[in-house]
C-alpha cells in the first residue's frame, strides 16, 4: 500500500487533529514518558474514528443504502418536518467507534437544503431529530422519488460537515459530508418505501440497502 492509498483511508477532515495528536505523542515520550501512553491512546483512536475506508457500490435501481455506518435505533412512521408530509423514518446511531464519513443514500438532485442551529442531546434520544443541530438535503430521483437525510449532531459531536449544495447532481455512495465523534443521520422515505433493515441492526453506509423504493 502507498502513501496515496494511505492518505485516502484517512477523512481529510481528520487529517489535523492526527498531526496534532502525533507531535504532541512524539513530543510526550521525549519530555514525559510516563505518561507519554496516555497521548499515544488519544493518537490511536483517533486515527480509528477519522478512518474512511473505500465501499464498493451496489449497482441496482431504486435502493436507498445507508448514509451511515452504525446501528439502526428507529424505524417509525412519522411526519417529515423538511417535506411537510407522513414518511417513514429510518435512524442509524453513529457511536464514536464507527466510521463518521456520511455518503449519498440515493442517486438524484438535491433540490432543498436546511441547516439548524440546536442543542446537543444525546443522539440515540428521539427528541435529538427535532430539538439537536442538523443539516438536511431533499434528494429527488430521476423517476421522481424524494427522500430526505438529515446529519445530526450528538451529545459529543459538536461540527456537522455537509458538502453537497442545492441543484447538485448526486450519486449513490458519494461522499457528501461528515460528522465528528459521536452523532446519528435520519433518512425519510415515501410511505410505499419497502424497508429491509430491523431495529439493532449494525449498518455500512454504502454497502447497506435501507429500503427499496
Amino acid at each position: 500500500m502507498n502513501l496515496s492509498q494511505i492518505y485516502s483511508l484517512i477523512a481529510k477532515e481528520g487529517w489535523p487533529f492526527l498531526l496534532a495528536g502525533f507531535l504532541l505523542a512524539l513530543l510526550s515520550s521525549y519530555y514525559q514518558l510516563s505518561v507519554s501512553w496516555i497521548f499515544w491512546v488519544l493518537f490511536f483512536f483517533m486515527l480509528q474514528f477519522f478512518r474512511d475506508p473505500e465501499r464498493e457500490v451496489i449497482n441496482r435501481e431504486n435502493i436507498v443504502t445507508s448514509a451511515a455506518d452504525g446501528r439502526v435505533i428507529a424505524i417509525e412512521k412519522t411526519l417529515d418536518p423538511y417535506q411537510k408530509k407522513q414518511s417513514i423514518k429510518v435512524s442509524v446511531f453513529m457511536n464514536v467507534f464507527n466510521v463518521h464519513s456520511n455518503k449519498i443514500p440515493i442517486s438524484g438532485e438535491i433540490v432543498d437544503k436546511f441547516y439548524y442551529p440546536g442543542k446537543f442531546v444525546n443522539a440515540s434520544l428521539s427528541k435529538a431529530s427535532l430539538e439537536n443541530e442538523r443539516c438536511a438535503i431533499i434528494i429527488k430521483t430521476k423517476d421522481k422519488k424524494i427522500i430526505t437525510c438529515v446529519q445530526i449532531a450528538g451529545l459529543i459531536a459538536r461540527r456537522i460537515l455537509c458538502y453537497a449544495k442545492k441543484k447538485d447532481q448526486v450519486n449513490l455512495g458519494e461522499r457528501y459530508g461528515f460528522i465528528r465523534f459521536g452523532s446519528r443521520v435520519d433518512l425519510y422515505l415515501p410511505l410505499n418505501a419497502s424497508v429491509k433493515v430491523i431495529l439493532g441492526q449494525k449498518v455500512k453506509n454504502v454497502e447497506t440497502i435501507i429500503a427499496t423504493l
